[in-house]
């Protein structure tokens, strides 16, 4: 049996967080670490940084300024074809395979602050990226393929992925129609979303703290919008750890000048 551990973190500007990650990285070693948000074009992403943190392959689909995806590798990675899953062409996703197992690092539009559609392009364009994400998922479901989603998915699914499931409900992440349509996303791929496979409800579990937050470790007004799925071909590899197999970093959020989000990391062993 061998064993592939995968993190996933929105850095939120990869050029200014490259430290952070290099101290995650020494830190908790994991073979693959998934990006988003890293706010930069293929070319100036610090690529030598990352060598010398020990991530030779890397693979990048990035944009100027805004969003940008990358996946940094200790082990040989083949680049797979882009799907158009963004309506808007934005640099929101990219696919690997490593070591067999195929890795889909998303980053999936905010959604802005009106939760309604007609009124906010922003939040029509998240609901516009979740139907692509399904039809996606449905042309492949029949194959069985060994796939890992992970990402920035940008929707706190359940009751107590959020600091307070009331408060939230007409807040952009944790609507209704964000969680039912991602539930529909994870369920026509056939995925397991090994966080709340291997440490259920009603345990809270937070990926990201508002920068607005005075305090945000006192006040703990969180949100798991970070996730790590697993396709049916891959459940028995992700939960064979137990509980040690999923594990969210929450200190990072502590570091100096930190990520609004936190590192996830799954460990499969395959």
């Amino acid at each position: 049996m061998t064993a592939l551990s995968i993190a996933s973190w929105n850095v939120n500007s990869v050029r200014l967080r490259a430290p952070l990650v290099a101290k995650f990285a020494a830190e908790t070693r994991p073979d693959v670490i998934c990006l988003q948000e890293i706010k930069c074009r293929d070319g100036e992403f610090p690529a030598a940084a990352f060598r010398d943190m020990g991530y030779p392959h890397i693979h990048v689909r990035g944009q100027k300024g805004l969003h940008g995806v990358a996946i940094a590798s200790r082990l040989p990675l083949d680049p797979l074809p882009d799907e158009a899953l963004c309506p808007r062409a934005e640099a929101r996703f990219q696919r690997v395979k490593i070591a067999g197992v195929e890795i889909q690092n998303y980053y999936v539009p905010a959604g802005g602050d009106e939760p309604d559609p007609a009124i906010n392009p922003r939040f029509a364009h998240k609901l516009e990226f979740l139907d692509a994400m399904q039809a996606y998922f449905a042309r492949r479901a029949a194959e069985g393929a060994a796939i890992i989603v992970t990402g920035d998915l940008n929707i706190a699914p359940y009751e107590h992925d959020v600091w307070s499931h009331k408060q939230l409900l007409k807040v952009v992440s944790h609507t209704p129609i964000e969680t039912e349509g991602l539930e529909r996303v994870r369920e026509t791929g056939g995925f397991t979303d090994i966080a709340r496979a291997l440490i259920p409800e009603p345990e809270k579990l937070y990926t990201w703290w508002s920068y607005r937050a005075r305090d945000w470790r006192a006040g703990n007004r969180g949100r798991r919008l970070d996730h790590i799925w697993a396709s049916a071909a891959l459940r028995g590899a992700a939960l064979a750890g137990g509980r040690d197999g999923f594990a969210i970093f929450e200190d990072c959020r502590g570091w100096d000048r930190p990520s609004d989000h936190v590192p996830v990391l799954a460990r499969l062993k395959l």
